[in-house]
């Protein structure tokens, strides 16, 4: 299930192009799953949680830093921890592939700059268009009137 993207050739976690995330300054650790199960279940620590802080990382730049602790204000803790947790599989291995997977995700969508929206205005002939539709659109109503005969 590790999917084989997720490290680079010097054991970063792979984020975009520009963006790799050193494997020190993530914190990786298994707890125990909560919720109902049978035996063995609710014993083995296969729930995953890794835990980031942005302020202090060295694979950002300024720019990147101040961009992520704005689009990412409300996940993270008043300290700039980023904490991603998977508990949906029974395996640890998987839980822990799936969590840094989802902590790359989550930066590399920070990291997106969003496209500048380019005000337009609408053609000539849209404009005749839409007046010439209003115009039948009312001549029609008006055609449903009931009229007197005089």
């Amino acid at each position: 299930m590790a999917t084989p993207d997720l490290w680079d050739e010097e054991g970063r976690l792979f984020v975009n192009a520009r963006v790799r995330i050193p494997a020190q300054e993530l914190v990786v650790r298994a707890t125990k799953s909560g919720g109902p199960g049978g035996q063995h279940v609710n014993t083995s620590s296969t729930r995953v949680e890794v835990q980031w802080n942005l302020r202090q990382s060295t694979a950002l730049d300024d720019d990147q830093r101040q961009r992520l602790e704005a689009r990412l204000a409300t996940k993270l803790d008043a300290r700039g921890g980023l904490r991603v947790v998977a508990s949906d599989t029974r395996s640890q291995t998987q839980n822990r592939a799936l969590a840094l997977g989802r902590l790359a995700a989550l930066v590399r969508n920070g990291l997106t700059v969003p496209k500048a929206r380019r005000a337009t205005k609408p053609s000539r002939g849209q404009r005749e268009q839409r007046l010439d539709e209003k115009k039948r659109r009312s001549g029609v109503k008006r055609e449903r009137r009931w009229r007197t005969d005089d």
